[in-house]
């Protein structure tokens, strides 16, 4: 599935194994039940939010890793929470995973925007992704997200950190005459984009590649443009796994955005 928006044309690489975002959507969509079990159980006991969000990401990660090692024990796991073996430099299959997005908002009450990120890259290339939202209910995958977008608003949406708003994106937002829309998680974030609740997601702050490798894949498969904010191609499975920046948009805001983003 090719998408071309601007000068940068954008792909998706599918899998060759339907099974690999089949598996994707259901670990993900797994350690979100596990997370919202620990949450539950932890306000019951009124436990400190701290210690909930710590607990969170490591239980979250022990599983995914230990599902992933299961399932496929060939393949290399990127983790947030985990130590970095970077012989998954030279592995034909690397898992990309984020256990808990959103930190932060996992550990406030009633927030719902936070998400488990599950991606696999390929000999370099990000086939496959699922991000699951949890308290939502909702799981979007490479291997069913919807490609259909409801008419663009008058006034178009911008998502912002509610602790961040960098300038460049507030300078984009001014430029499109745009309501900013403060939300959590990167997840929560670009899977607002592919619902039409959000129609623009730009990232200067600096990430991970765990941050946006499943949320790129699903917002990819979903026929959203997605680029670095110079149009360029974002790399997964790189030596050091900082992404610099990152736009996710409706298609036709693309080349205003990088534009704007690009001055």
């Amino acid at each position: 599935m090719d998408h071309c928006a601007g000068s940068a044309t954008q792909s998706i690489h599918p899998s060759r194994n339907t099974g690999d975002a089949l598996a994707a959507s259901e670990l993900a969509t797994a350690a979100g039940e596990l997370l919202l079990g620990l949450r539950r159980d932890t306000e019951v006991a009124d436990a400190d939010p701290d210690q909930l969000r710590r607990m969170g990401d490591l239980r979250s990660h022990d599983y995914l890793t230990l599902a992933l090692a299961e399932k496929f024990p060939d393949d290399a796991v990127l983790s947030e929470e985990g130590t970095d073996d970077l012989a998954r430099l030279g592995a034909d299959r690397v898992w990309i995973v984020d256990p808990l997005d959103g930190t932060r908002e996992f550990g406030e009450h009633g927030r719902t925007d936070w998400a488990v990120h599950v991606a696999l890259v390929e000999n370099g290339l990000l086939t496959t992704g699922a991000v699951a939202i949890p308290a939502l209910g909702i799981t979007y995958s490479t291997g069913d997200t919807p490609t259909t977008f409801s008419p663009l608003p008058r006034t178009p949406r911008v998502a912002v950190s509610r602790t961040r708003k960098p300038e460049p994106v507030l300078a984009l937002a001014r430029a499109l005459g745009a309501e900013l829309v403060e939300m959590g998680s990167a997840g929560a974030k670009a899977m607002a984009v592919v619902r039409g609740e959000i129609d623009i997601y730009a990232h200067t702050g600096g990430q991970f590649e765990w941050d946006s490798a499943a949320p790129v894949a699903v917002a990819r498969a979903a026929g959203l443009h997605v680029s670095r904010i110079d149009g360029s191609e974002p790399r997964y499975n790189q030596k050091d796994p900082w992404v610099p920046d990152m736009l996710i948009c409706r298609p036709e805001l693309a080349d205003h955005a990088l534009e704007v983003l690009g001055r």
